[in-house]
């Protein structure tokens, strides 16, 4: 348990070293169209309108991308082919140029020297874990690719091959095909169906994998892990890895448009939720937390954005014109999200009820999550905004009377967590951005655990006035060098900690920050 704190601690501490957000800025976009990525990029990767509508459209101009597009696609055939299908194969296209894009980042950053103070809780002769002051560390190094096969077919890969330097955990993050107006086979309104499959980030309202910040959300990286501490009265037997800033397996349909008007998305995707853990009291050797390939997971978003332009002709234009040229349009958007999923506990190590026989009892238990979430935009203004509850039916190890072990599975309290942000981006200039940010999350299974902000203070202690809650200031500035290359900075702020006895209410530390301030430089090509 003392391990898990320290491993939660240096996870906050570093996070900006450790949440290095994958880019959605495609450089073969700029050299295939002869524009700069400010054409859909306010401060890359966060998008513009019409970036929103390129992206939307299947990686495409929305309005007579032939015209514009400077390296024209390479033929899969004659366009006459079409006319014979089926008897000869669909003409397609691919890009005429290599659709290939890199980035690379690095970071620097400094800590509070009061930081390793969460150290002071662990027992006597324990190293616990080492924060340093002060700290390089290179970010990722990512390939990256994207554009569309004629046809409304769109695709994108991208891969780390690096990160941290080291080649460790790196991986594909998104890599799909994307079937873009499919509806118009059914007779439906223009780009009310379209379909998506492969790997890819779930359809949030913000994006973590693609985030502008230095550091990601901290509701979107929350997973609900809280096995039994038996300093606290609260049982959990919730183990479940899953979080939105993971990476989903599956299908999707989506519709409408993300910059005016109606959209929305439902998902059916693998499970997400492995991990294991001591079973609680000791009812048994282990608990197996596992994916049910028997299940698929269920997400399902919907969102309408309204257009509050005064004139009527900007208003419904992608994006509206100002006096220095086009901008975003004045405009709300209100959305909402629902994920429905099961994660499977497998408790071995029990016994028939011959009480001789090993056995293995499966629960398969339901959770989701629930957010709304808010976007407003007024010219160099966006005021952005989320709120999200996460709830696991918490399935406890059941001993029957004169049993030796479990011998099923019964409903104890909930576990669950709530949180959100509040984010304030502000264009100073086209290549400076102000950033101010409030991230908060509270967590049930933070409290079981003993995580919080006064480490080890027991539970409902007075002198615990964060024990429950994370909170997170981060106010922050960017700066375009180029349209390609960045340099970002933040200051994350944290409440006051204090270290106490474990489950006593002794102080072994007066009230001390673990803030950090975080340099990142970034380029893509």
């Amino acid at each position: 348990m003392q391990f898990k704190r320290c491993a939660v601690v240096l996870c906050i501490v570093t996070v900006a070293m450790a949440i290095a957000p994958q880019c959605h800025a495609i450089p073969a976009f700029s050299r295939q169209y002869g524009t700069s990525c400010t054409t859909c990029h306010v401060n890359f990767p966060k998008l513009n309108d019409f970036g929103k509508a390129f992206k939307d459209a299947g990686f495409k101009f929305p309005k007579d991308d032939e015209s514009f597009m400077k390296i024209p696609p390479v033929m899969l055939g004659a366009p006459a082919q079409k006319e014979m299908f089926p008897k000869v194969i669909w003409p397609g296209t691919i890009p005429g140029g290599p659709a290939i894009g890199l980035r690379m980042n690095t970071f620097f950053q400094v800590t509070s020297k009061n930081a390793n103070n969460y150290n002071k809780q662990l027992a006597p002769g324990t190293p616990g874990t080492l924060v340093p002051r002060t700290d390089f560390q290179p970010g990722l190094f990512s390939i990256f690719t994207a554009g569309n096969f004629g046809d409304g077919i769109a695709f994108w890969v991208d891969d780390d091959f690096s990160v941290g330097g080291a080649n460790s955990n790196g991986g594909l993050g998104d890599g799909y095909l994307k079937f873009v107006n499919v509806g118009r086979i059914m007779k439906l309104p223009t780009d009310a169906l379209s379909l998506r499959i492969g790997q890819f980030e779930l359809d949030l309202p913000f994006s973590p994998a693609r985030t502008w910040n230095l550091s990601g959300w901290d509701i979107f990286d929350q997973a609900n892990i809280g096995t039994q501490n038996p300093l606290f009265p609260a049982q959990q037997n919730v183990n479940n890895g899953f979080a939105f800033s993971s990476p989903a397996q599956g299908v999707e349909f989506s519709g409408g448009h993300t910059y005016a008007g109606y959209h929305y998305s439902l998902a059916l995707v693998n499970q997400n939720t492995s991990g294991s853990a001591a079973a609680p009291n000791n009812v048994s050797p282990q608990v197996n937390y596992v994916s049910d390939s028997n299940f698929k997971d269920m997400y399902g978003r919907f969102s309408y954005r309204f257009n509050l332009e005064k004139d009527a002709a900007s208003r419904h234009e992608v994006q509206a014109a100002g006096p220095n040229g086009p901008r975003d349009h004045t405009s709300i958007n209100l959305g909402s999200y629902f994920f429905y999923g099961r994660s499977v506990q497998r408790l071995s190590g029990v016994l028939a009820s011959d009480g001789t026989t090993p056995t293995v009892i499966t629960a398969r238990e339901p959770f989701y999550r629930a957010g709304g979430d808010v976007s407003f935009n007024y010219r160099a203004l966006n005021l952005i905004g989320t709120y999200m509850y996460g709830h696991d039916k918490n399935l406890l190890p059941f001993v029957a009377p004169g049993a030796s072990g479990a011998t099923g599975f019964i409903s104890g309290s909930p576990a669950h967590y709530s949180g959100g942000f509040l984010e304030a981006d502000y264009m100073v200039e086209p290549w400076v951005m102000a950033i101010m940010r409030w991230d908060v999350v509270n967590s049930a299974a933070d409290r079981v655990n003993g995580i919080g902000a006064d480490a080890g203070a027991p539970l409902g202690s007075f002198l615990s006035p964060y024990h429950t809650t994370r909170h997170r200031f981060t106010p922050g500035v960017q700066f375009l060098i180029h349209a390609n290359i960045k340099a970002s900075f933040e200051y994350q702020i944290r409440p006051e900690q204090i270290v106490y006895v474990p489950g006593t209410n002794t102080r072994l530390t007066n009230p001390f920050r673990t803030n950090t301030a975080v340099a990142g430089l970034e380029w893509v090509y």
